[in-house]
C-alpha cells in the first residue's frame, strides 16, 4: 500500500526498523489491541474497532515488518485545538524515541492546517513537557475538549494533566 506524506522525509527501512506511517485499515485489529491493552491498565480511554477505522485517518502507526508496535492519532476538537490521543508504544520498543517520532508528525499536521494549539491529558508530562507542552489547568480547555470525558470512568475524579504546544497563532 502507497503510503500518504506526512511532512516528513523519506525514511530508509531496514529490516526489524521502525518507520513511522499513515495509518491503513489493515492494521486496526494491532492497533485496537495496544491502545486497550493500555485502557485495561486505566492509563487511557478505550477505542472500539468502529472508532478507529471512522477515524484511521487521524492516525500514525510505527510499524516495524509489518507489525504495529504504536500508535498516535490526532483529533481535530475545533478551529483552533487538536489533540494528541492514544499514544501507544508497545512496552519491547519503549525509550528508543518512538513516541516523539509519533506526535512529530502530527504537530507538524496541526501546523499546517493552522491550528493554533496542540494538548493532551495524560500521565506522562515528561515526555510531553519534552517536546515544548506546558501544563495548564484543565478548566482552561473549552468544553468542547471535555466531549471524551462523559464516556471515561475516571470522569469526577480526573487524574490526568493537561498539557498544551502552542503552534501558529490565529
Amino acid at each position: 500500500m502507497p503510503t500518504i506524506a506526512l511532512h516528513m522525509p523519506m525514511q530508509r527501512v531496514t529490516a526489524g526498523e521502525p518507520i513511522i506511517r499513515r495509518a491503513y485499515v489493515s492494521d486496526v485489529d494491532q492497533m485496537a489491541a495496544l491502545i486497550n491493552g493500555y485502557a485495561a491498565q486505566g492509563l487511557m480511554l478505550p477505542k472500539t474497532h468502529a472508532q478507529l477505522y471512522n477515524h484511521i485517518r487521524d492516525f500514525v502507526v510505527a510499524d516495524v515488518d509489518g507489525t504495529v508496535v504504536g500508535t498516535a492519532g490526532l483529533k481535530i476538537t475545533w478551529r483552533d485545538l487538536a489533540e494528541i490521543v492514544s499514544l501507544t508504544v508497545a512496552p519491547e520498543w519503549q525509550g528508543r524515541g518512538l513516541g516523539r517520532k509519533l506526535c512529530e508528525p502530527l504537530i507538524e499536521d496541526a501546523r499546517a492546517l493552522g491550528i493554533a494549539t496542540v494538548f493532551a491529558l495524560t500521565y506522562q508530562v515528561q515526555f510531553f513537557a519534552k517536546l515544548g507542552f506546558e501544563i495548564v489547568p484543565r478548566t482552561t480547555l473549552s468544553q468542547k475538549v471535555w466531549q471524551d470525558c462523559q464516556f471515561c470512568p475516571k470522569q469526577d475524579r480526573c487524574d490526568e494533566t493537561a498539557m498544551i504546544l502552542k503552534l501558529n497563532e490565529t
